[in-house]
């Protein structure tokens, strides 16, 4: 009977109360962190589901029909969708769309290396400085941030549970600082001179700036860019130059130019990160983080000492 009544409790935390906000969600990170802030006083709808392509997502009619009666369409914003001035004019006039990243500091995409083929002008080099880097939930800061930003806009269409959003923020904050300690720690074990992250495209400048890594990617934001022979070549002389350990592909890239590099230089490719957050295996800060870091330091880390044998 008390296991009865113990698993009652369990469910009863884990729904959405009678009459919940109802909270839609363009990117499966918002959608976990908007469970966490609103818990029981939400009931939260996926739009952009795990395994899907965030690039090339656009909503569907049925998408707009799983979006009727929200109150709140949480989007990840800095123009990773490319599709909400279209779909604003979709939305019914009780559905505020809220794009997260727009309270959050912005960094531009750069990547950092390659000076003198700045310099030619190559017109096929996939630069992009000065454009903005929309992967900004690669960062426990600005989950934080994100945190409160949703907690604001639930108090504003539900200011009864605004107490509870205010808490559920504050929780969720906790959770990533400490996600962010255990993440410095772990990439305490890679030597400085090693923390340059080799990726196809620029997708980890967030991560980078966090955890003091060099980005070096090879194409640019969007995956439909393509590396010239040129550019190719400059990055197998700079992973020559500095000795790069490993090349990291992407969970929903195309590794074939990675793949190109490891031939040339031999360096080791790492496991694929995730990118996007979007993965089936990782979806949630929290999963993401911990596969990024674990793959990381795996790649880049000394191997411990082997124990002398007597």
């Amino acid at each position: 009977m008390k296991l009865f009544l113990r698993s009652l409790g369990f469910l009863a935390a884990a729904l959405p109360c009678f009459g919940a906000t109802k909270v839609a969600t363009l990117h499966p990170i918002l959608a976990d962190l908007a469970q966490q802030v609103g818990g029981a006083n939400v009931e939260v709808v996926e739009i952009l589901k795990p395994g899907a392509d965030v690039h090339h997502f656009e909503p569907a009619p049925k998408d707009l029909a799983e979006m009727r009666g929200a109150k709140l369409l949480l989007a990840s914003g800095k123009g990773l969708e490319s599709f909400l001035d279209k779909l604003r004019d979709s939305l019914g006039a009780g559905v505020k769309l809220v794009e997260v990243g727009e309270k959050i500091p912005s960094i531009p995409f750069e990547e950092h290396h390659h000076e003198h083929a700045e310099k030619d002008g190559d017109e096929h080099d996939h630069h992009h400085h000065g454009s903005e880097d929309p992967h900004w939930w690669h960062s426990a800061e600005n989950m934080k941030r994100a945190a409160r930003v949703v907690a604001d806009e639930l108090s504003a269409v539900d200011p009864a549970n605004a107490a509870a959003y205010a808490a559920g923020a504050k929780a969720a904050s906790k959770r990533f600082g400490e996600l962010k300690n255990w993440a410095q720690k772990e990439i305490a074990k890679v030597g400085k001179k090693d923390r340059l992250l080799v990726t196809a495209h620029g997708a980890f400048g967030y991560f980078c700036k966090e955890y003091g890594f060099e980005p070096i990617s090879l194409l640019g934001i969007g995956r439909s860019d393509d590396a010239s022979s040129k550019h190719v070549a400059e990055t197998i002389e700079e992973i020559r130059e500095h000795g790069i350990k490993a090349v990291f592909p992407e969970d929903q890239a195309n590794p074939k130019v990675l793949a190109e590099i490891a031939r040339s230089t031999g360096v080791k490719i790492g496991e694929p990160l995730i990118a996007d957050g979007t993965a089936k295996v990782a979806h949630t800060f929290e999963t993401m983080l911990a596969h990024n870091v674990r793959s990381i330091v795996a790649a880049l880390a000394p191997a411990p000492a082997a124990i002398p044998v007597k």
